[in-house]
């Protein structure tokens, strides 16, 4: 086939541009449009919410807006949204719906809005929520404590409880006496006194368990209650750690002797029960040791019926390893300390010395009463 030659104006011309494909049927199709725009705004979305995350993770982990150290107090069954309140309104986190919202969600994501605890809770400057969380949920709340002195009666004790202004609660159960264990308990802010009470009386009974398991055999104590009983003599007859052992072994020398234990401090328990360690201890009246008294070891055979306080750990490991010596007396030596002695004689002799001291020490005090006053 013979092509035809252009002339030189049709050469000129431009070819004419071809024609555009024919559309797809497909793409008209309402259904793909509708599942393009799932698509596309899935992936708007995800990227949005990808955003909103980091943003919002950024926000929980960032140093808060506390300025200076406060301390919160979180109410039990308070919830997260009322935790939320208490916190923002004490300009813990940002009083905001923004950081509120924040600070909830970011609870929930860690799946922590139940296991948030009461509690008083010191929180520093600058604290993130993050750290508000991890407080909460651990527990790090504030502490406080009290501290019992060994050989307090349970009257004693039960009074400082009771003044202590961060317990709550009423006291439903007394104790009975020698029940509690003399220490520092540390709780915190709206504990119960019954429950300050109670960890007492546990932890007392834990300790006699142990002391009681590894006591010296041949005791003439026959029970962890007796061990008790003696133990609270030990301890009022002295305040001096290393002599406890010693008071103790002449206490048990004494019962295996089938002497009278003679302890002035059970003549007070028995005359003024729970407030015996708020009289004058200085001398004993002779009507105080003739007056009719089962816990007086002057007039008793043995042990008391029960213990005169409630001892400490020293004082009940003394008992149940007293120190092995002869001795069946001692006496106070003037210093805070005791001379202790084998025979009634050397005893005597010792007594005689104390009283020596006593009237010396009396005059003195006599005599600088009546020193007139120096003048300038």
């Amino acid at each position: 086939m013979r092509i035809k030659p252009k002339s030189p104006r049709e050469a000129l011309q431009p070819e004419p541009a071809p024609a555009p494909p024919q559309r797809s049927r497909h793409v008209r199709n309402p259904f793909v449009i509708l599942i393009n725009m799932v698509i596309t705004l899935t992936v708007f979305g995800l990227a949005a919410f990808g955003g909103a995350l980091y943003f919002g993770k950024q926000k929980f982990e960032e140093k808060g807006p506390l300025q200076k150290e406060a301390t919160v107090v979180i109410s039990s069954g308070a919830g997260l949204s009322g935790i939320t309140d208490r916190l923002s309104g004490q300009g813990v986190i940002s009083d905001n719906l923004l950081d509120e919202w924040i600070f909830n969600l970011g609870i929930r994501f860690y799946k922590n809005a139940t296991k948030l605890k009461a509690g008083e809770y010191a929180f520093a400057p600058g604290v993130s929520m993050q750290e508000i969380m991890t407080d909460l949920v651990e527990g790090n709340a504030v502490t406080h404590s009290v501290t019992i002195p060994e050989g307090w009666t349970t009257a004693q004790i039960i009074e400082r409880v009771r003044e202590h202004p961060v317990l709550v609660g009423e006291i439903t159960e007394a104790p009975a006496e020698g029940a509690l264990l003399p220490e520092t308990y540390t709780f915190a802010r709206g504990a119960s006194r019954q429950e300050v009470l109670n960890q007492m009386k546990a932890a007392q009974s834990k300790l006699l368990a142990e002391i009681w398991g590894r006591r010296t055999e041949g005791l003439p104590v026959k029970s962890p209650e007796e061990l008790v009983i003696l133990a609270s003599i030990v301890e009022k007859e002295t305040a001096l750690a290393d002599e406890r052992p010693r008071v103790a072994g002449v206490f048990v020398n004494r019962l295996n002797k089938n002497m009278r234990l003679q302890s002035d401090p059970t003549i007070l328990y028995g005359l003024y029960g729970g407030e015996a360690w708020l009289k004058d201890r200085s001398a004993i009246k002779q009507s105080e040791l003739k007056a009719e008294n089962k816990y007086n070891t002057y007039q008793i055979d043995g042990l008391p019926p029960g213990p005169i306080g409630n001892p400490g750990r020293a004082a009940m490991e003394a008992v149940a390893n007293p120190s092995r010596t002869q001795d069946l007396y001692f006496v106070a030596d003037g210093t805070g300390g005791h001379i202790f002695a084998e025979t009634y004689e050397q005893h005597q002799a010792n007594v005689r010395k104390w009283r020596k001291v006593e009237r010396e020490r009396r005059q003195a005090e006599q005599d600088q009463e009546t020193q007139p006053a120096t003048s300038n």
